[in-house]
């Protein structure tokens, strides 16, 4: 049998030289800026984005900008502090709350969430999250999400979040996203960088991640790597072992929340080697038996891959502009719609 775990193994001195050597020649010979900025949150692709970072500019030539907002975890401003100090980058923080505030942020969300739970009051200590509450390995569902509340004496409640709240709650929600990407490109225009973007290979494919928010940015140094990997490269740039062992989270909602519960609903090591199975078009007789899976678990994953690709494709179009699209197609565009 060839497929298995030794499929993502990288040589991980090699992939940073690569990695390092397009940084430098596309921030430097393409868009003639003169170092990067990137944001950071204690979390491991941030981390890996930065140590690349300083490898190709050299640390006197990169911002690091943590932006913290009032549901944010302390941790992750501890981490992000503790990596800085590693690879002797200043960090600039920037608190984004007022900016969210004044956007109606927090307000819109909570209006979204008392129509389902009256009683939320984030003032008085309530948490909230959105979840997905299915495993797939366990269950063939949907991305069908709920909301989940935490009353201030630890009580968790869950119900099933109807499409109209759903979509205020994301809306909302977003502009932190978005105005993070707004302070970093404050940054990089301050001091004439690029802004080098964080997300991996299954947040690009599958659309996790906020256009013109986390999904904007000059440069994607590691959006080719499977998360397994994004690990490799970590331990390999010492990354601190604090970083590496924490749990990946959203870091979204005031609720603690892994980004498997809230979009992937899988664990990053079956879901990269199934991943990399379907891609490569391995058989999935082979791929069920070296994974510990059933044929139809494995069918189940790849058919959740296929509809997250599908319904996320807008998140990675470019704007249309109509002389971009050839003019029979936009006849037969207008008379679909007719």
């Amino acid at each position: 049998m060839t497929f298995g775990a030794h499929v993502l193994t990288l040589d991980a001195a090699a992939e940073t030289e690569r990695i390092t050597s397009m940084l430098r020649a596309t921030v430097g010979k393409v868009m003639h800026r003169q170092g990067a900025v990137v944001g950071i949150s204690g979390g491991i692709d941030s981390s890996v984005v930065l140590a690349l970072s300083v490898r190709a500019f050299g640390a006197q030539r990169v911002t690091a900008l943590i932006l913290p907002e009032k549901d944010s975890d302390a941790e992750s401003e501890t981490l992000a502090r503790r990596l800085t100090e590693r690879f002797d980058v200043t960090p600039i923080v920037e608190n984004i709350t007022p900016a969210l505030a004044g956007l109606g942020c927090y307000k819109r969300r909570d209006e979204a969430i008392r129509r389902i739970f009256p009683e939320y009051d984030a003032y008085a200590g309530y948490k909230a999250k959105i979840v997905l509450t299915n495993n797939l390995l366990e269950a063939d569902t949907f991305n069908v999400f709920s909301l989940t509340i935490i009353t201030p004496d630890g009580q968790a409640k869950t119900q099933r979040l109807p499409l109209s709240e759903y979509l205020q709650i994301v809306a909302a929600s977003n502009f932190k996203q978005r105005v993070r990407m707004s302070m970093l490109y404050y940054h990089a225009e301050l001091h004439n960088y690029a802004v080098i973007g964080t997300p991996n290979k299954h947040e690009r494919e599958q659309g996790f991640f906020v256009k013109h928010g986390d999904g904007a940015a000059d440069v994607m140094p590691i959006s080719h790597l499977y998360k397994t990997q994004v690990y490799q490269l970590a331990e390999y740039l010492d990354v601190p072992q604090e970083i590496r062992a924490r749990q990946p989270t959203t870091d979204t909602y005031s609720a603690p929340q892994s980004q498997e519960e809230f979009f992937f609903r899988l664990p990053f090591q079956t879901m990269d080697l199934l991943r990399y199975a379907q891609e490569h078009n391995i058989a999935i007789p082979e791929v069920a038996q070296a994974i510990c899976l059933t044929e139809v678990q494995v069918q189940r994953i790849y058919a959740d891959f296929r509809r997250k690709q599908q319904t996320t494709e807008y998140l990675r179009m470019a704007a249309i502009s109509l002389d971009a699209i050839p003019v029979d197609e936009i006849n037969t565009l207008v008379k679909e719609t007719l």
